[in-house]
């Protein structure tokens, strides 16, 4: 299934969580937050919210600095 992750076509297997998306691509979910089709999706839900072929997600990581 194809997908967009970050403005860049990505392949996935279908039937893809958010959750299953971060751990194949070894980000953890505390440290991202997501966006899919523009809508910001709530950790609690990562785990529940299926990916679908032409979804457009954005992943941004939190950066520490001081």
């Amino acid at each position: 299934m194809e997908l967009f992750i970050n403005g860049k076509a990505a392949h996935v297997p279908p039937g893809l969580t958010v959750l299953k998306l971060l751990e194949q691509r070894e980000l953890q979910a505390q440290e991202v937050v997501v966006e899919r089709n523009f809508v910001l999706v709530l950790k609690d839900a990562f785990a529940t919210t299926f990916l679908e072929p032409g979804d457009r997600l954005e992943i941004l990581h939190f950066v520490g600095g001081g």
